[in-house]
């Protein structure tokens, strides 16, 4: 089993992030879209694609981490994230507040964000497709986000 950090007491599963068949195509991913595929950047991607898609926070991604023993700080997964985002890897979605999901489906699609649960999931249809937004004069759209926010029907006792 190799370790990080040279702590042989307690010996700790290694992330491969060098040669698996997961981090090679991940490297690939990232250079098609024009990023350098280091060790923090493959890390992350492994666990944004590894199971499809999400909606996760930075702090959800980096506790994520954490429990694998990836040796990242939650400023390096802010910073990688936005970097996914620049690269088109990953949408950010600002719900409210200062939360900021990202989500690993950059298609288009809307989303239902349960307040009680600070839970974001996609809506199964694409209720964009029946908006009637016209640009004003001089622009055009390059997205449309919407959020439709839920509550429970009862309020909790």
């Amino acid at each position: 089993m190799e370790t990080f950090g040279g702590d042989k007491s307690r010996a700790r599963i290694a992330y491969d992030w060098r040669g698996g068949p997961l981090a090679r195509m991940i490297r690939q991913r990232l250079h098609t879209a024009g990023l350098r595929p280091t060790r923090q950047r493959i890390s992350l991607a492994g666990l944004l694609f590894v199971a499809g898609d999400r909606h996760v926070t930075a702090e959800q991604l980096h506790s994520e981490a954490r429990a694998l023993d990836m040796p990242l700080s939650l400023a390096t997964v802010y910073n990688t994230l936005r970097q996914f985002v620049g690269a088109g890897l990953i949408r950010e979605i600002a719900v409210y507040g200062s939360t900021v999901w990202y989500d690993t489906d950059t298609g288009p699609h809307s989303h239902y964000f349960d307040t009680r649960r600070q839970r974001l999931e996609d809506i199964p249809e694409d209720v964009t497709r029946d908006l009637r937004v016209v640009a004003p004069a001089g622009y055009r759209i390059v997205g449309v986000d919407v959020i439709v926010r839920l509550c429970d029907e009862e309020p909790l006792q």
